[in-house]
């Protein structure tokens, strides 16, 4: 029995969801957008991603289940913390929030040395991203938080890459939007 790849069903969903956050950051869309991502974050950056982790999981793939799993997680936590429990928090508990977010995904980056290229370029845009996000607070430079915006897009637009390229080559049995396996 083929199992089905729910590597596409995590990456869109991770693609969207950053994609939606990272144009307020980037000041493409207006703050008052915020309550579109975080329904975006909670069904399908959140739940989905980690629906796919779980199936990742089954798969063995422990790679996948901890990126969908983890960052399931943590958009389930931001949209949880945005809409509920952020009033209050001081500026550079948000900054270390982010911080650890971008250590966490420089030990995953790492771990895409063995991968394809295109994960390792989303893991490559997305740890400093999480990085200029969290400094901006902590530094008080709220530029940073344009910048991780764009950085974010970056991330947002290979993830998207990435889950279209696995659907896309699967579906045809040949490769029509190249990944850059990693060679044995």
């Amino acid at each position: 029995m083929k199992l089905a790849n729910p590597a596409p069903l995590g990456l869109f969903g991770f693609a969207l969801t950053t994609w939606l956050l990272s144009m307020v950051n980037a000041g493409m869309l207006a703050g008052t957008s915020v309550p579109l991502v975080l329904a975006m974050a909670f069904a399908f950056g959140g739940t989905a991603q980690f629906a796919a982790g779980l199936m990742e999981m089954a798969k063995g793939n422990t790679f996948g289940f901890v990126a969908f799993c983890g960052y399931g997680a943590f958009w389930w936590s931001f949209a949880l913390f945005a809409k509920f429990f952020g009033a209050g928090v001081p500026a550079a508990a948000i900054g270390w929030y982010l911080v650890i977010w971008g250590l966490f995904t420089l030990a995953m980056w790492v771990g895409t040395f063995a991968l394809n290229r295109t994960l390792f370029l989303i893991f490559l845009a997305l740890w400093p991203t999480f990085m200029l996000l969290g400094l901006a607070p902590l530094l008080g430079m709220p530029m940073l938080t344009t910048l991780g915006g764009y950085g974010g897009l970056i991330t947002a637009i290979l993830a998207f890459y990435l889950g279209a390229a696995e659907v896309i080559n699967e579906v045809h049995g040949r490769i029509v939007l190249p990944i850059g396996a990693r060679s044995a």
